[in-house]
């Protein structure tokens, strides 16, 4: 196969540098998720379907009835998360059923899950995303989880998947707090890639940079009409924006132009008690860490400005600007520190920024959010 051959080779270059840009095919538009099973039987007759109990049986609806194609699907939960447990399990259940492909179905967890199955089992993958939450659908990366949620590790893929099919109707079922929280993770594509990357003189990653510039003005522009109306062409324009163009800038530019400090403050996030927020959430308020950084240990006033201009649109669409809208109004001195830690371990993407982090800067940072420019951050955490 491709992958393999790729995989090989640069194992025996080590120069060769192998781009991992789109998947090979996108298919998208209203109601086609019964017309894609024939581009999905192009990739194998025997394929196990991943997700959660919601999406699983919108699958069932769409395809277990269609006597067109002699497919012989199976179906598996990936909960409690991608975890390593949910791993071990599904590759199990996929060589029982024989499977020559995965289909993951669901959010970004779920799709995660089904790309690192069928990377590890070696056979293609077919993404279907159920809401605009995340770029998971088209990205070579797959996200580990502990059991309760915990993030532990990334893992780099060796392509992105084989076919990502994008139904619009399916997407206006999920609850309009996840085209929110798509949002806020797709729009730290422009904090993250423009700190890490925005003096690079590499021709594509000066591209990636640009077209995160790009993205964070469609959604500037667009985000609050199409909120408002669900479905609209401009509704499709923000869900394009959230799940494909996000994607785009992580392919073009690699890793560095992925992540920088508001994922690494998601991630620790997720090591303390959330009480139900979702990915795009925590980037969002991670997003307002960052600037906060950036302005107090810096003196960047350019990200003072940046903060509030992002504050404002926050409060237009509804996105979290401290941590009580996270549910963590009541957050311990020690669940802070613990949060912070974890966003400061030693392979975490904060260390992208261009100055060093200290703990301490960090969680007055997770506290000051919504803070005046000339809050003094000894201050915050004496207070």
């Amino acid at each position: 196969m491709p992958n393999q051959f790729a995989e090989k080779l640069s194992a025996q270059t080590p120069s060769f540098h192998a781009l991992t840009v789109a998947p090979a095919k996108v298919i998208r538009g209203a109601g086609i998720l019964k017309e894609a099973i024939v581009a999905i039987s192009s990739l194998g007759s025997r394929p196990m379907i991943v997700g959660g109990d919601r999406t699983l049986a919108i699958t069932q609806q769409n395809w277990q009835s269609s006597p067109e194609l002699p497919l012989d699907f199976a179906q598996a939960s990936y909960a409690p998360n991608c975890s390593e447990a949910s791993l071990l399990s599904l590759r199990a259940a996929a060589k029982k059923h024989k499977a020559d492909v995965i289909i993951g179905v669901g959010g970004g967890k779920a799709l995660d899950t089904a790309k690192l199955v069928a990377h590890q089992l070696s056979v293609p993958v077919v993404t279907i995303p159920t809401s605009g939450a995340t770029c998971a659908a088209w990205t070579a990366l797959s996200n580990v989880y502990s059991d309760q949620g915990a993030f532990l590790y990334d893992v780099p893929l060796s392509g992105c998947p084989d076919l990502l099919i994008l139904d619009y109707d399916l997407i206006q079922t999920a609850p309009a707090r996840t085209l929110v929280a798509g949002i806020g993770d797709a729009i730290a594509k422009w904090y993250e890639a423009s700190v890490s990357s925005g003096n690079s003189e590499q021709t594509l990653i000066i591209a990636a940079v640009q077209q995160a510039r790009v993205l964070r003005d469609i959604l500037f522009q667009n985000s609050t009409a199409a909120l408002n109306e669900p479905g609209s062409e401009v509704w499709r324009q923000v869900v394009d924006a959230t799940v494909l163009l996000a994607g785009v800038i992580g392919g073009v530019g690699g890793a560095q132009c992925r992540t920088v400090a508001a994922h690494a403050v998601h991630n620790g996030l997720t090591h303390i008690s959330l009480h139900g927020s979702i990915h795009g959430e925590k980037v969002a308020y991670g997003i307002l860490v960052q600037l906060r950084l950036e302005e107090t240990i810096q003196g960047n006033q350019l990200a003072a400005t940046a903060r509030q201009q992002l504050l404002k649109f926050y409060a237009e669409i509804g996105l979290p600007q401290k941590l009580s809208d996270l549910g963590l109004g009541n957050i311990t001195l020690g669940e802070l520190q613990k949060a912070a830690e974890v966003a400061l371990s030693p392979d975490s993407d904060i260390h992208r920024l261009p100055f060093k982090v200290a703990t301490e800067q960090l969680m007055a940072a997770m506290i000051s959010t919504t803070a005046p420019a000339q809050m003094i951050n000894s201050e915050l955490l004496q207070n």
